[in-house]
Order: structure tokens, then sequence, then C-alpha cells
């Protein structure tokens, strides 16, 4: 099995077609029928052509891969759901979000807007700090491409109050390191807890490299991965959630121009991250999440003073594991079929009152928050690779909010939650349309 990243170009023009069916049937035309999408963002657009990045998982080696549901299927949500507000806050992975692009430096906004919702769902780039995560108590953990399907339709989530967090290490030549991370699991146990039925370290070495691609985003490329599918699906009964810990090949020259970057550099690591955590979820339906395991010894003793705070909670960390820990410790359970499953507390895309997302960013759940007529809002303070003008994408009436910052975010989500029209508060008021025979 192998993991790449892929560039396509699909024509502006959607001829009729609702958007999710039209990417579908052209991301389908350009790869083979073997390769299995597992990740889709639009990177670029204009008045002719969206330049779109696939993250795809190959069979080379002939090993047999399961099937799986394509990450387009799409089941419309019949009601909406106005019992509770529930905010999904995404900032989606690789793309050098100014605000949650670097090491869980999200993690403040998801409190302020935990704080004015019921619940918040959002996913491990959002709080992951290596040795913190400050998740609020009303928040869900949910790997990218489970959130993806939450808001497509196709699952539901449950609440825990724990799961069992099994732990998949890669092999490392120097003992030391691997001995930190197994400190860590153990850290974990003793002061919060956490139930962890295994360690397993890997046979064979489970490859990944960080790349760039040609729109700056950070993606890469995941070498040997049966292995640690195979194992985990033998071991299936016995883990709710999986934490993987395992060497990011990442030239020095990226990490030392990283640090001393000041935020301008795109965090190389989470690209890889994220096509590993999303194919391992979407093949197993479990939680997933992923800590870069250090190098080597050179690469620990490195010091580079004091960094941009963004960067603080990689620059002091030894394994950037208790974070994926505590995170998949209390992730929700994933639910098939969410519409057969008659439980009031499942949480579905009924369920979902808004999407909150940085300004210019297209993937799966801006598509499928256009087809479930679910409000995005848009922030501009959150400046991005992403070069797409959302003002272009066809939303219904008062669906799509673009503002500044998180703070005016939240207004928004306030004015939402107690139905108030946001042009209602602000002036000039304007006159109402009136529509007569003559």
């Amino acid at each position: 099995m192998l993991l790449i990243e892929k560039e396509i170009n699909i024509p502006f023009e959607t001829k009729g077609l609702p958007l999710l069916e039209y990417f579908r049937h052209n991301v389908r035309k350009q790869i083979s029928s073997n390769d299995i999408p597992i990740r889709f963002a639009i990177t670029k657009s204009d008045s002719n052509i969206y330049t779109c990045e696939l993250g795809i998982l190959r069979n080379i080696d002939n090993s047999p891969i399961p099937q799986c549901d394509s990450i387009f299927k799409y089941s419309p949500r019949a009601v909406d759901n106005t019992n509770a507000f529930n905010a999904l806050l995404l900032i989606p992975t690789g793309i050098g979000a100014d605000i949650g692009g670097h090491a869980g430096d999200g993690g403040s906004v998801a409190r302020l807007i935990a704080a004015a919702c019921d619940t918040l769902i959002t996913h491990p780039n959002v709080v992951n700090a290596s040795d913190i995560n400050e998740l609020p108590e009303n928040g869900l953990y949910v790997e990218g491409s489970i959130l993806t399907k939450l808001i497509m339709g196709t699952i539901g989530l449950h609440k825990v109050r724990s799961n069992r967090v099994a732990v998949i290490v890669n092999k490392h030549d120097d003992r030391n390191i691997y001995m930190d991370t197994i400190n860590t699991v153990n850290a974990a146990r003793a002061t919060w807890g956490m139930d962890c039925p295994f360690v397993k370290e890997l046979e064979s070495q489970l490859s990944m490299k960080a790349l760039y691609s040609s729109s700056g985003r950070a993606v890469g490329e995941v070498k040997g991965l049966y292995e640690l599918y195979q194992f985990l699906k033998d071991k299936r009964s016995e883990y709710d959630a999986v934490a993987i810990s395992s060497v990011i090949d990442v030239p020095d020259k990226y990490c030392d121009d990283y640090f001393v970057s000041h935020g301008e550099i795109v965090n190389p690591w989470g690209g890889v991250e994220a096509m590993l955590t999303h194919a391992i979820s979407i093949l197993l339906n479990i939680p997933t999440a992923h800590a870069p395991m250090i190098q080597n010894n050179e690469a620990a003793n490195k010091h580079y003073g004091i960094v941009d705070p963004r960067m603080a909670a990689e620059a002091v960390s030894v394994t950037y594991l208790h974070c994926v820990l505590k995170g998949l410790h209390r992730s929700p359970h994933i639910i098939q079929n969410p519409a057969s499953n008659m439980s009031s507390d499942i949480l579905s895309a009924k369920d979902i009152s808004c999407v909150i997302i940085p300004d210019g960013c297209i993937g799966l759940p801006t598509l499928s928050a256009i087809e479930q007529k679910i409000p995005v809002i848009a922030v501009r303070e959150n400046s991005n690779r992403m070069k797409n003008d959302l003002d272009q994408l066809p939303f219904s009436h008062n669906k799509l909010f673009i503002v500044d910052n998180y703070l005016e975010a939240v207004g928004v989500i306030a004015s939402l939650k107690a139905g108030v029209t946001t042009s209602s508060v602000r002036r000039p008021l304007g006159q109402m349309q009136i529509i007569t025979n003559s």
C-alpha cells in the first residue's frame, strides 16, 4: 500500500450537477480504478479551473485492500435539529493557517467557540499541542475524515466516557527515543487514567516522508502501511481508538527553517500525518491520530531559542504524543447508518448548526455544508495558502458569513443560535423588498 498526493484540474463549469456529484465524477475519471481517494482539497479556483489536490491510497504490492465507502458518498439530512447548537470548527492541516497551523495554536479559538455553543466538534490539528491538549469539556475530538463523513451524513457520533487506546510505535534505532514514547504512555495511564490495552512495536518500518505540493500545502508519501493495517484489523475487538508514533522523514533544512521562520513556513509534519490517519480511519472506521517520533539524538538536542509562541509547544516536547493520547481518550465512537439508529444521543449531520473555517478553504466539509444548507462562517484573519473565493460557490441565501476574525464569528454564532438575522443588528437597516401585482 502506498499513500501519495496527486494534483488534478477540474473544469469550473459544473454542467448543472450538484457540486459533490460533479467532483466525484471528475475525480474518478482521473485516477486508476484501484486507487482509493482519502483526502480532497481545492487549492485554487478561477472562472475556468478548479485546481485540486487528492490524497490517494494505491495498491502497489497486490495486498488485499478492503472495500470502503467513497469519500464523496453523501446522504442529505432530512431535518435541522434545533434542540442544541453544535458548531463544527475546522482548520485544515498543512495549509499554513495563521491560527491553528502550527502546534495546537487553534486551541484558544476552540475554547472561545465552545463557550458559545452546546457542543464543539473539532479535529486533532486544532488542539494537538505536543504535551498539551486543552480541548474544552463540551468538545469532541474527531479525526478529519470522520468529521467529513459526519457532515456528509454517512456516519453519526456517540459520546463516550473513555476509550481503550491502542498505541502503535515504529521501530527506532535509538532505544532511548523508543523508551521516551513508552514513558509518555505510562504517564497518561498514571495521571489521568487512560486505558491502554497494548503497545505494538511494528516489525517493518512505516515510512513517512514530508513533502510540499505546488500550492505550498504540506503533503507527503507513506509506504509500508499494510502491516499496520493488518495488525489493527486482527486486533479490532481489543481497542476503541489508535495512536500512532513514528518517524517522519523531514530534511533538517525544513525543521531549521520552520522554527526560525516566525510562522512564515507551513508546518511540514502535519500533512503526511493527516494522510495516514485519514487512511486508517477510512479503512477501519476508528478514531486515529499520529505523533511524530524524533528522528535522532541530534534532532532531540537542537535548540532554537525562544521561538514563535505558536510553535512553543513543539519546542518543549520530547515525544509530541501526550496530546494525541488525551484527545483519543474520549473521542466519540463512530455509528454507521445513523438514520437507522433511533437513539436520541447519536449526533449526526442533522445536529450540526454551523461550520467555521478559514476563509478560502474548500474541501468536502465546505461542499457538503452547501448541499446540507448548513451555515458556513469563514474567517478572513486566518489567512492560509488556499486561493479560493467562497462567494463563487452556490450557497443558499444567508448560509455564508464572511467575518474578519473569530471574535466576530462568535457574534454570528450567537445570532444564529438566537434566530436573529445578522443584518437586523447592523445599520443602516435596508428596506425590505415589496412585490406588487403591477
